[in-house]
């Protein structure tokens, strides 16, 4: 009996695994009373540092959805390493998604790294910054009266500003670009080879500076290249007066009397480290002209002046030599 029945047993064992894999070999035949039923694969657990990166991106579409749970769209943006199942170390920026690519600041009569609004907004906005500054021929040459548009003093004097904030950047982890051009060539070529967003610069308020500004944002329009201004050439802040420009008083003393309780915002400090120069693109940083390069001959009555000023001028007192320019 005992034999028997382990015979039975076995028997009902192959009829059982044959029903089995009956649905495998004949998809089409299956049991009514049998609800259908697949394999789930197992589910990969993410780690939170990373999948809470999935909904950053630069780009103002929605990327399309993801075939498999496996991918993550944080791997399409150039700016993120693929996604990684391991934590972020603790070093990495976390919101390196909402700053720009690179950034051109560009440098005007601003040429100094403390109290640089400026400059300290480009470095805490980009990931790259890039600093330039163009010898803009239309400044140089003669004007409509015959004289010297920029005189051969103010020139040397610019020249000499040009190469200490070169060295200033430098020292700061980064450099100067310079090139003798119209701005409004020479910053989109730039901002093109580098992939940069945006430019940064401060207002000028003269009639060829307000033009220039004009033409870069022109420029820029066409390159869908954003041009950021800000105000820093003026001992009251533009945004701080009590009154709009077109009713500014029209003497001192009524100026006076209308600003004397302001208070004078606080220097910006220069940056101890700035970003580093945007690694895309192939430029070169150019050489600092000099004044035969600006089409200006120094005259021996130059060489007296620069050589009494060698003599005589104080450290850190640079503005007397303006009484020669």
């Amino acid at each position: 009996m005992d034999l028997e029945a382990e015979k039975e047993h076995e028997a009902a064992f192959a009829v059982a695994s044959l029903s089995l894999s009956l649905p495998t070999i004949f998809p089409f035949v299956q049991p009514k009373n049998i609800p259908s039923t697949t394999l789930q694969p197992t589910k990969l657990k993410v780690p939170t540092q990373a999948s809470s990166l999935t909904h950053l991106s630069l780009s103002t579409t929605t990327p399309p959805p993801s075939k498999t749970s496996f991918k993550s769209t944080v791997s399409a943006n150039p700016l993120h390493a693929p996604l990684s199942l391991a934590p972020h170390r603790p070093r990495d920026p976390s919101n390196a998604a909402a700053l720009r690519r690179a950034a051109v600041v560009w440098f005007r009569n601003d040429l100094r790294l403390l109290d640089n609004e400026c400059l300290t907004a480009a470095n805490n906005d980009s990931l790259s910054v890039l600093p330039v500054y163009c010898f803009d021929p239309s400044d140089y040459g003669k004007s409509a009266s015959g004289f010297d548009k920029t005189g051969p003093y103010r020139a040397a004097f610019l020249i000499d500003s040009v190469s200490d904030l070169r060295r200033s950047l430098q020292a700061r982890g980064s450099d100067l670009v310079v090139r003798v051009g119209k701005p409004e060539t020479v910053l989109v070529e730039l901002a093109k080879a580098v992939g940069a967003d945006a430019v940064y610069a401060h207002r000028e308020v003269s009639h060829d500076e307000a033009k220039a500004e004009e033409k870069v944002e022109a420029a820029m329009k066409e390159e869908n290249v954003e041009v950021k201004y800000f105000w820093g050439s003026t001992l009251y802040h533009v945004d701080d007066l009590p009154f709009q420009l077109e009713d500014m008083p029209s003497n001192y003393g009524g100026f006076r009397d209308r600003v004397q309780k302001l208070e004078v915002r606080k220097t910006i400090e220069a940056l101890d480290h700035l970003k580093g120069m945007p690694s895309r693109g192939d430029f070169e940083l150019g050489e600092i002209p000099s004044l035969m390069d600006l089409g200006l001959n120094p005259s021996a009555t130059m060489s007296q002046v620069l050589y009494f000023n060698h003599l005589f001028l104080l450290p850190n007192q640079p503005y007397i030599s303006a009484f020669y320019f």
